[in-house]
């Protein structure tokens, strides 16, 4: 079964190349998923140089003049990208038969979002309150997006890993957030969803009445933050309609055309530069990222709530990855089986477990899920990721892929 192991470039700084990749290999994967493109971070990481890394928002290689010319939105550069170390690691892999993939960050990014706040998202108040996620309706950030995926498949990698091509979500746009007033699931959904003037633009273009969504979404959020009793239960399209009106579900849904108009013309960049492009849904890493246990909802069935149309980029991406962040095989079995229902039969499917806390606490627990993704039709299982586990976690990979 096809695999690889998520890895950041400060491990291969830190530790040396060959160390990294001679643990890799070892561990039985077929590849390194690099990260190209991130995102500001605070990361607690066992075996590093250091063990508690702080990553900056920016691109590890020069951004080329001839596709970042003349653009407003251009990445930031990480130290030490004049050094060239994916081309360096590309080497190295490929002396030891090993895949190299380039994990890109697209449109969650502080730096350039608190430097162009007009390119983010803007809620019901008129907002802009998420300096980190710039929204996918807005031309310049589709630019960018698209610039970096050309300039991430010029690098050489077999596929570019595409992450936060999408809406972000409520709970995750700032790197240090506090609310200490209670706001429902529906709530904190409802002040997440972007009004900026190209969403609301889009949303008239399919029959949609932002200007009443956007309303009724102020009304029920000021109610909230102003001593409401908040809602109750999980996001799903008809308890929305009950809570807020058929329109506010109509503009949340329109949302998605979006997202994958942009898929689209990241995806023909991406081939244009001799990769193919892999779709990260984060769907499934928000629902159990903090501990493994996601919501009822499985994450291919609430995936509208970030924009993502599972079906239509299923026919449009040659390969769909799915973050399978929870500690029961059978909810990986389950989260797995409903995209391979969604996607085109001649997709790749990628499953991407944790092999350590929360999900896994064990060697048996993770191989239960490998088998569990496999039969659930991934035709392979990405683990996430080499600085952040422990090397004892890490031994388990071998005993799971076996």
């Amino acid at each position: 079964m096809e695999s690889t192991l998520y890895a950041f470039v400060e491990d291969f700084r830190g530790e040396g190349v060959d160390k990294v990749l001679d643990r890799v290999s070892a561990y039985g994967v077929g590849g390194v998923t690099i990260a190209a493109a991130y995102h500001e971070a605070r990361d607690v990481t066992p075996h590093g140089a250091t063990r508690l890394t702080v990553r900056r928002d920016g691109v590890h290689f020069l951004p080329p003049e001839d596709v970042f010319g003349g653009l407003r939105l251009v990445p930031p550069v990480q130290e030490g990208a004049e050094e060239g170390p994916l081309a360096e690691i590309r080497r190295a892999c490929g002396e030891r038969g090993l895949g190299l993939h380039g994990w890109t960050v697209f449109l969650h990014n502080s730096a350039l979002g608190s430097a162009n706040l007009d390119v983010t998202v803007q809620n019901c108040f008129g907002d802009r309150g998420s300096p980190a996620d710039l929204c996918p309706s807005h031309p310049d950030a589709r630019l960018y997006a698209v610039a970096l995926a050309r300039s991430v498949a010029r690098q050489g990698v077999d596929s570019v890993v595409a992450e936060s091509l999408h809406f972000g979500a409520f709970a995750h746009g700032y790197h240090h957030e506090r609310s200490f007033v209670p706001l429902g699931p529906m709530d904190a959904f409802l002040f997440g969803l972007c009004f900026c003037r190209h969403c609301m633009r889009r949303a008239v273009d399919l029959g949609v009445n932002g200007e009443v969504a956007r309303e009724e979404c102020g009304r029920i959020v000021a109610g909230v933050l102003g001593g409401d009793p908040p809602a109750q239960g999980e996001v799903t399209r008809a308890a929305l309609t009950a809570y807020a009106g058929p329109e506010v579900v109509a503009y949340a849904r329109a949302r998605s055309e979006s997202v994958t108009s942009l898929v689209a013309e990241v995806s023909a960049a991406v081939t244009d530069g001799g990769s193919k492009l892999t779709f990260v849904d984060a769907t499934g890493a928000l629902k159990g990222h903090a501990d493994g246990l996601p919501s009822a909802g499985l994450a291919a069935h609430d995936a509208w709530q970030i924009g993502v149309d599972v079906v239509a980029l299923g026919d449009l991406v040659p390969s769909f990855a799915v973050p399978a962040y929870a500690r029961d095989a059978a909810r990986v079995a389950d989260d797995v089986g409903a995209y391979q229902r969604s996607i085109s039969k001649d997709r790749e499917l990628r499953a991407v477990l944790r092999p350590g806390v929360p999900d896994s606490d064990s060697a048996d627990r993770l191989a239960a899920k490998v088998r569990a993704a496999r039969a659930a039709g991934a035709q392979a299982v990405d683990f996430h990721a080499y600085g952040l586990a422990s090397l004892e976690v890490l031994d388990h990979i071998p005993t799971a892929l076996a």
